[in-house]
């Protein structure tokens, strides 16, 4: 059997589909959540970015970095929005495929669809179709492929966004099968980057971006790939040191894998939230500060635990990765937005005093649950004797407690704030969006 083609033709039977209104709803919204986060994500890291245009002076073009105010040469567009865009680790993913999903689809298909004047409506509809490939492929070798060390962002966003990009531009059978089959040789993604401070976790997304551009301009030239790049040694076994894969089929549950991501409240790994929730619910109902507190126990699902359980925070990349420092932050602001992350706010010693008062361990009912439920207990110990105690199942955000819309545009306004848009064009962006049948580029030339 040829697990490639099975696996493509699934696919395309979910393309040739009628899209429900409530699904192409939802991918406006990830279009709307991506942007605003990547135009955050350009401000956040300004001065690296100002360091490199300096080094590599890329190239000028008609492809808009978004959030930079440049237009640039169509790959160095492609990357620099993957930088950007899971520069603040504040883009939308799933728990049971442990994969960031928009980020490296639309990375890619903005700039294309600048190129090829597509508008939003088609956008959208390949996003969906990346998505689905991305989830399927990512939740069929999870958990043990980030057990083995991989980031499924940079693996399996590889084939989305390839895939993706093949149905925008209009690709054949062919063309997309070879796009397919160049994907799985370029996939890679290495989740070491979330330790000791590295500040390289973005760099997966944006070579995850260019990486599925180059699948298709290979296949347009007509390179050849592997007849099953996913049998075999290919990319399964690459990936889970295992031939007896078995995939998942796409709409897994009945769903569309773009219905089942979330959206962010808190600017940290999506593994803190239920802790920094909890320890929120906590401080609010009885009035907590850091002063009343002995010490924190947080018991959470194994996965969650591994390269989160630090307490050691060098810097800002470092602070979102830990389970500690985003529910102490919580506790003592009350939030864990985009402020709570910043390089000045991570040294500040009352934050960095609570966090090192906090232990993280995995409980065996809670790993067990995972990923139908991404749990986390709190334990506050105070310094009068009380032991208070909040368990979060379902954090804000996740498909089954959703932002309202209003607490949606909060985020998204929020978000262009930060990222120096102008309330005006923020506003069009949003519109555009909504409208549908807007050229892509009417959004990219605001940002």
């Amino acid at each position: 059997m040829n697990r490639s083609k099975a696996f493509l033709q699934e696919i395309d039977a979910v393309w040739r589909r009628p899209i429900p209104d409530e699904v192409m709803a939802r991918a406006g919204r990830s279009l709307l959540d991506y942007l605003a986060v990547t135009c955050a994500g350009a401000a956040f890291q300004r001065e690296k970015l100002e360091k490199y245009m300096d080094f590599a002076r890329p190239e000028e073009g008609k492809f808009r970095a978004i959030g930079t105010g440049k237009d640039l040469a169509l790959k160095e567009a492609v990357f620099l929005n993957g930088l950007n865009g899971h520069a603040l680790d504040f883009d939308d993913g799933t728990n049971s495929g442990i994969i960031h999903l928009g980020s490296p689809i639309f990375s890619l298909l903005l700039p294309l669809a600048q190129r090829y004047g597509t508008g939003v409506e088609e956008l959208l509809r390949a996003a969906i179709i990346g998505y689905e490939v991305s989830y399927t492929m990512a939740v069929s070798i999870q958990p043990g492929h980030k057990a083995m060390g991989y980031h499924a962002t940079g693996t399996c966003g590889t084939l989305g966004a390839a895939v993706a990009a093949c149905y925008m531009l209009g690709f054949t059978d062919e063309e997309r099968f070879q796009a397919f089959a160049a994907a799985c040789v370029a996939a890679s993604g290495m989740l070491k980057v979330l330790d000791d401070g590295s500040e390289l976790k973005p760099y997966n997304v944006a070579k995850t971006a260019l990486l599925a551009l180059t699948a298709l301009q290979l296949a347009k030239a007509g390179f050849t790939g592997h007849a099953d790049p996913l049998g075999g040694r290919g990319f399964l076994k690459m990936m889970t040191g295992r031939e007896d894969i078995e995939l998942k089929p796409p709409l897994l549950g009945g769903t569309y894998a773009i219905m089942k991501s979330y959206t962010k409240p808190y600017a940290s790994c999506r593994y803190t939230h239920p802790a920094v929730e909890a320890a929120i619910h906590l401080r609010n109902r009885y009035g907590l500060s850091a002063a009343d507190v002995e010490s924190i126990d947080i018991r959470t699902y194994n996965l969650a635990v591994s390269g989160h359980d630090h307490t050691e925070i060098p810097g800002s990349y470092s602070a979102k990765m830990s389970i500690p420092y985003a529910t102490a932050a919580g506790l003592i602001c009350g939030r864990a937005g985009l402020q709570e992350f910043t390089e000045a706010r991570v040294h500040d010693e009352e934050i960095l005093t609570l966090t090192r008062k906090i232990r993280v361990s995995d409980d065996p009912a809670l790993s067990e649950a995972f990923p139908a439920r991404q749990a986390a207990a709190v334990t506050i110990y105070t310094l009068d004797g009380r032991m208070l105690t909040e368990q979060v199942d379902f954090p804000k955000g996740e498909p089954e407690n959703p932002l309202t819309d209003a607490e949606f545009r909060e985020r998204y306004d929020a978000l262009m704030a930060y990222g120096g848009v102008d309330p005006t064009d923020s506003e069009a962006v949003f519109a555009a969006v909504g409208r549908g049948g807007a050229a892509s580029s009417e959004l990219l030339e605001k940002l």
